[in-house]
């Protein structure tokens, strides 16, 4: 009997090689622990590699073919299921976006990116690489931007943002660039798109001071957090961390202004840039 066919990497290969998984491994017989076990990781986590939400690294491909027979074939496969534009500390936080059914987020500093204008990400990553060349910077919101058409789904995913009163006030991009940004996100509000709410200075110490909060939640597996740095990030799966983070998320929430007034503050910020622009 002849084996699986590589994967068509123009396809969704994460989500291809994880529907081969779980053929392969209840071919076999195998509960997603009695696999894991020799992996050294939990059901669960072999539970979103069957989903999707987390990518198959080549040690456990290699493991994998061994353990189910399949010929090299998820050795081989990886690594089209691997690529990406994005860093690699990041990568694996944005594909899992892409298919999550709901989004928490909390950004201390910035806009989040799903909801970032292009003159809005461009500023950021000059900030962030100013010797960079022009095309560098082309290609990185591009892919920001591309991120943001999750959003063009009218209902999916959910998105809410709890926002630091911090975003609105630094002006990244100068005044025409923040009255862009934060129209932008107000048109979101205005359509139900997203729920946003500003956590604002007056609420004093809070219990996301020590950085940003990404909740991801699935149809077909386990929520997952992921949380980030300079040049660092970790995704979180174990079900302790994720609650520790959930709970986090749902202080800032009670600490910050209504979604009503959150629009009027956005509102107001935006036009105050909108007029300061004026000669």
């Amino acid at each position: 009997m002849p084996g699986p066919k590589d994967l068509d990497p123009s396809s969704s290969p994460r989500a291809l090689l994880g529907a081969e998984l779980r053929h392969a491994r209840e071919k076999v017989g195998l509960t997603q622990e009695e696999l894991g076990q020799p992996l050294f990781v939990s059901g669960s986590f072999i539970g979103q590699l069957e989903a999707g939400t987390r990518r198959m690294m080549p040690e456990y491909a290699v493991k994998m073919d061994e353990i189910l027979e399949t010929g090299g074939f998820f050795a081989r496969n990886c690594q089209a299921s691997g690529k990406s534009r994005y860093p690699k500390q990041f990568a694996e936080a944005v594909e899992a976006e892409a298919i999550a059914t709901t989004i928490k987020q909390y950004v201390p500093l910035l806009i989040p990116g799903l909801l970032q204008t292009q003159a809005y990400a461009k500023s950021v990553f000059r900030a962030y690489q100013p010797t960079a060349q022009a095309s560098a910077i082309d290609e990185l919101v591009d892919a920001r931007l591309q991120r943001g058409r999750i959003l063009d789904d009218p209902t999916t995913p959910e998105f809410w943002t709890v926002l630091d009163e911090a975003s609105l006030r630094r002006p990244v991009g100068g005044p025409v660039g923040m009255a862009e940004a934060l129209s932008h996100m107000s048109r979101l509000v205005r359509s139900h798109r997203i729920i946003a709410q500003v956590l604002p200075f007056s609420a004093g110490a809070h219990a996301a001071m020590d950085g940003s909060i990404k909740l991801m939640y699935f149809a077909d597996a386990p929520p997952l957090a992921y949380i980030d740095g300079a040049g660092t990030g970790q995704l979180l799966d174990d079900p302790a961390t994720v609650k520790r983070h959930e709970l986090t998320y749902a202080l800032l929430g009670a600490s910050a202004l209504s979604p009503e007034a959150s629009l009027a503050l956005i509102e107001s910020v935006a036009e105050d840039y909108a007029h300061e622009d004026q000669p």
